[in-house]
């Protein structure tokens, strides 16, 4: 099914990426950006269930389309519970499951893109202005700008040398820790209400900024 999904998919102008199994659709989907995700219940390694929930729980806010077998109520409300924007029960036509994505995709296109939200926290890149649990966050140009890429890849890791060129450009002259000193007076800033910490470092490869506590 996932090999007629992605040849009609692709007919249509989509790009599609497939994962066998539930690990690799949820590796893929906390690195790669996607607009949609069709994610099925029933996979090998990882049941579509906890892949949503995981991704949901590391900030990746990706509408998903459930694809399932299952008909009843409270498998849909599961569903949805865990994170899932649609439903979609088997057997179905290809028909229907392309409106489906084109309602999501109005839906995508009604909403304000300037807004960028992971947990309780928000940042607008119209006005520039931060806000965690409703309390506004000053922030300098360069602080603004690290969260700002942090937060448009919400949920994946962001590189050092990533960071440094957005803020610094092509500029060789900095120190190694001037980015650490910046990442830290971040979480000071962002953290001083008491919430739990959003930026996480990944040792050896960067930081991402999402709700889980992996490090």
């Amino acid at each position: 099914m996932a090999e007629l999904l992605r040849k009609g998919l692709t007919r249509q102008g989509h790009a599609v990426n497939n994962a066998a199994d539930g690990l690799k659709g949820l590796a893929m989907g906390q690195s790669l950006p996607f607009d949609v995700i069709l994610l099925d219940i029933m996979l090998p390694g990882l049941d579509g269930l906890t892949v949503a929930r995981r991704l949901r729980s590391s900030g990746i806010q990706t509408p998903i389309l459930m694809l399932t077998a299952r008909d009843s109520a409270n498998d849909i409300v599961r569903g949805l519970d865990v994170g899932a924007d649609d439903y979609l029960t088997k057997p179905f036509s290809f028909e229907v499951l392309s409106a489906r994505l084109r309602v999501i995709g109005r839906r995508l296109a009604s909403q304000s893109d300037s807004v960028f939200r992971v947990a309780d926290l928000s940042l607008d890149t119209d006005t520039h202005q931060v806000e965690r649990c409703g309390r506004s966050i000053p922030l300098t140009r360069k602080e603004y700008l690290i969260l700002e890429h942090l937060i448009r890849h919400a949920g994946r890791i962001v590189s050092r040398a990533d960071l440094a060129k957005v803020v610094w450009g092509n500029e060789r002259e900095i120190e190694n820790n001037t980015l650490d000193v910046f990442i830290f007076q971040l979480r000071n800033k962002t953290e001083s209400s008491g919430g739990c910490r959003l930026i996480q470092t990944v040792r050896g490869f960067g930081y991402a900024l999402r709700e889980s506590e992996h490090e």
